[in-house]
């Protein structure tokens, strides 16, 4: 694999600005592999662990101006998006560290021997244990929650798991820097660089996918890209768990009740969703089934004058662009569909908003429609026009996995008259998470969170925010008959760590 040089390019013009780094030989990736599985022994301890996380934090929040500078230069995302981002990382590497320092996450279950149960119990105890190097495949679109210091790298670091991040090629020069934060504030516990890899290049993922000592991955990107590495994963001699997040049509149904009360601010709100970051989200609504009729004319017509303010914007590199505007020449040109709003090329770097409507009939069976079905990335939506509750219902039965799935009810029908709980349980199969009266762009960091779905939303059950997103670095073992001299701090009958654990079948807090 030959070394090539990896260029920091500023979206808004497309020309290169400086060199950054080269790409990672075979040897460099498996130089980095080695040196993360050398440092989990410094990861042991959970006091080190929580620490270091939120050093990490405090580190990138001192560097906040360089951070958003550098971020802006290659993403073109702008100071306001970028600096709420990156509070967003800081919380959320200070959030897995409380979560380390409470220890639920190692789910500790202890049964004494019991000869009165039928088959007889032994001595048994559980707890959680991290798997080993983790492979983190960085994201375009969000340059600091979802790349070198994210939710993938915070969470398998609060499950005593190294990583190594193969770098985003449209944010190089700042996935650098903020390696180089991460590794400072590691040493400052004694924790050894390798514990954070950095790499750069196509064929640098590829060579960390297949390596003997990764343990599982995380990604976030396109089902393309997704699809090939979780198939490389499975594939291996011994496979590995991959935690994709690969693409989403995130629908929503707005039933003529809801459109009737409030089309407006319904039009509004989806024009605000749609083309909130240049329409760069991963839970952007891409799919919308609006009743046809005067309410929802009303809802269209709203759409049309939010969308028609919505200034052109720069994508993150031109490659997105060319797709976005090809994607979107597609879709157009199929018979029926229209164009109120016609979304494109807005200048030579820049694409404008807009969006499609096509009568729901037109996605009742397989065929060339099934393009109106995918996900396409930039600030577009399909609004689709149903006559009755059948029609909506058939389209929503065509529809593959996503992250989320959203209905706007009228006033009666959120308290219970009408179909509003029968909606629930439709988009219920089609997502992970499913939302009423509001719109899908912002995922909240919370401990109840969830960010994943079916296929081809998410290749994995898990999730990738929230405080549940430790469970996918870690494994359980249990231990039979094992002395208490022998046994792991974890899992001893005096709780010398003080976990919450299940003792005998009674929760300890």
């Amino acid at each position: 694999m030959a070394a090539a040089p990896v260029w920091s390019v500023d979206p808004r013009t497309g020309k290169q600005r400086e060199q950054v780094a080269v790409e990672a030989t075979a040897q460099e990736v498996d130089t980095a592999v080695r040196a993360a599985h050398e440092a989990r022994g410094a990861l042991a301890d959970r006091t080190v662990r929580s620490a270091f996380l939120r050093t990490a934090a405090d580190k990138l929040q001192a560097a906040k101006d360089q951070l958003v500078e550098a971020a802006d230069a290659e993403t073109a995302l702008g100071p306001v998006r970028l600096t709420g981002e990156l509070a967003r990382t800081c919380y959320q590497l200070r959030a897995f560290a409380d979560i380390v320092d409470e220890g639920a996450f190692l789910d500790v279950v202890i049964n004494h021997p019991d000869d009165t149960a039928t088959p007889p119990i032994p001595d048994l105890r559980r707890y959680k244990v991290p798997l080993g190097v983790v492979a983190v495949y960085s994201a375009s679109n969000f340059p600091f929650a979802f790349s070198v210091a994210g939710g993938d790298t915070a969470s398998a670091l609060a499950a005593g798991c190294p990583v190594v991040v193969k770098a985003h090629p449209d944010h190089p020069g700042l996935s650098e820097l903020v390696a180089h934060v991460l590794r400072t504030a590691a040493a400052e516990h004694g924790v050894p660089a390798g514990v954070v890899g950095l790499v750069h290049g196509f064929e640098a993922g590829i060579e960390l996918i297949e390596h003997p000592l990764v343990a599982a991955a995380g990604f976030t990107g396109s089902v393309k890209g997704g699809r090939a590495l979780f198939d490389a994963a499975a594939a291996r001699p011994v496979p590995i768990p991959f935690h994709g997040e690969l693409g989403s049509l995130n629908p929503v149904v707005v039933t003529e009740a809801a459109a009737a009360e409030r089309a407006e601010a319904i039009g509004a709100g989806l024009a605000g969703s749609m083309t909130l970051g240049v329409g760069q989200f991963c839970v952007k609504p891409g799919l919308v089934l609006v009743p046809s009729g005067a309410a929802g004319d009303g809802l269209v017509k709203s759409l049309t004058d939010a969308v028609s303010d919505t200034e052109a914007g720069v994508l993150l590199d031109h490659r997105m662009r060319d797709n976005f505007i090809a994607g979107v020449a597609e879709r157009a040109q199929l018979p029926e569909v229209e164009s109120p709003v016609t979304p494109g090329a807005g200048g030579e770097h820049t694409v404008s908003a807009g969006f499609l409507t096509v009568a729901a009939s037109k996605l009742a069976e397989e065929g060339a429609y099934d393009l109106l079905l995918e996900e396409c990335f930039g600030p577009v939506t399909v609004v689709v026009r149903y006559e009755d509750e059948a029609e909506a219902t058939g389209v929503l039965s065509r529809l593959p996995g996503n992250l989320t799935a959203t209905v706007h009810l009228s006033a009666e029908e959120a308290a219970g008259e009408g179909r509003g709980a029968e909606i629930l349980q439709e988009l219920t199969p089609l997502a992970g998470r499913v939302l009423v009266n509001g719109w899908p762009t912002g995922v909240a960091v919370a401990p109840a969170q969830h960010h994943g779905g079916p296929y081809p939303a998410t290749t994995s059950t898990s999730t990738s925010v929230g405080g549940t997103a430790v469970e996918r670095w870690l494994r359980p073992v249990v231990y039979q008959g094992a002395p208490q001299a022998l046994l792991p701090a974890e899992l001893r009958d005096d709780n010398p760590l003080g976990l919450p654990r299940r003792f005998n079948g009674r929760l300890e807090r």
